[in-house]
């Protein structure tokens, strides 16, 4: 047991065993990609709110895409670097269930908006006649509250079910605040977390390799049957893009789960965690604003106004 009371609100998080010469080119190089995705994902949701022609369907999943990468990495990374640079590491308890809610928030949100955004490319590659009718903005914004809904309510009854419980350690044996670490600070009986987190983790991954796999496989009959080289280059542009970012997401997410299940390898557990934080975060207003001609098009505008101007 440790040594600190397990009635004081402080908890102390292990983090990484992080070389002294190493300490402040790490703690630079997390606030570089920290500013670099909420510049891009922030620049991103000002040009699609200020730009008329840009409040379309698509762009909405664009600006859920980029809220939800700012709220998943302000709860992550700020509080990493100053981990990274503090010798104390502690975090009191309901900050660490509020990182753990919204960092949970932010994984099962990126997994039912690219759900979204695969039925987007479905109806936009394989009825184009009928996107008008069936993406409209309205369609499209009730489809977005679903998902944020859905994962609030998911995620609230794991948080839920975790701060039930009393405990009886006082250290996250993480770098970071996530619900299996909360719950491992109890000496309680556990296994309706577990049952619950495995459930959780279970829909949320066959509901979305289930979607993405259909929409997909059905996207490729039909280029495969018209050989349209116009179609099919449309849907190559617009299909790998989402689909490399969610095999990233996917593959890093998985990986984190599965390394809970083994303790021996705790730091590939953590850097596996925060890839899937970071890497779809600062690809995603990249990718998406370079595959979007329209989007593309507003800010090679901006930009070419901007070098005028100066």
């Amino acid at each position: 047991m440790d040594n600190m009371s397990v009635k004081s609100p402080l908890l102390r998080i292990q983090g990484f065993d992080i070389p002294e010469n190493f300490v402040y080119p790490l703690f630079f190089l997390m606030l570089l990609v920290y500013v670099a995705l909420v510049t891009s994902n922030t620049g991103v949701l000002l040009l699609i709110i200020s730009e008329k022609s840009l409040q379309q369907p698509m762009y909405v999943l664009f600006c859920n895409l980029s809220v939800n990468d700012l709220l998943g990495n302000t709860v992550l990374i700020p509080r990493l670097m100053l981990d990274i640079i503090s010798s104390e590491r502690q975090i009191s308890y309901n900050e660490c269930v509020l990182q753990a809610f919204c960092s949970h928030t932010y994984g099962s949100a990126s997994h039912f908006i690219l759900i979204i955004m695969a039925f987007d490319r479905y109806v936009a590659i394989n009825h184009p006649l009928r996107y008008a009718s069936v993406m409209t903005t309205d369609a499209v914004v009730k489809l977005s509250v679903s998902a944020w809904g859905l994962s609030l309510v998911l995620v609230s009854i794991l948080l839920g079910l975790t701060v039930r419980l009393s405990r009886c350690h006082s250290l996250i044996q993480n770098a970071y605040c996530d619900n299996a670490g909360l719950f491992k600070l109890s000496c309680e009986d556990v296994t309706i977390n577990n049952i619950y987190g495995l459930f959780f983790t279970v829909v949320l991954f066959a509901c979305s390799m289930g979607s993405i796999c259909v929409t997909y496989l059905q996207i490729a009959v039909v280029c495969w049957n018209k050989k349209n080289k116009d179609l099919n280059t449309k849907a190559l542009q617009t299909c790998a893009s989402h689909l490399v970012l969610f095999l990233v997401m996917w593959a890093t997410g998985f990986l984190t789960i599965i390394l809970h299940r083994f303790p021996n390898y705790p730091d590939l557990r953590k850097v596996s965690y925060i890839l899937f934080h970071v890497i779809p975060a600062n690809l995603n207003p990249i990718i998406y604003a370079m595959q979007t001609k329209l989007l593309r098009e507003k800010i090679l505008q901006m930009f070419n106004r901007k070098v005028t101007n100066f």
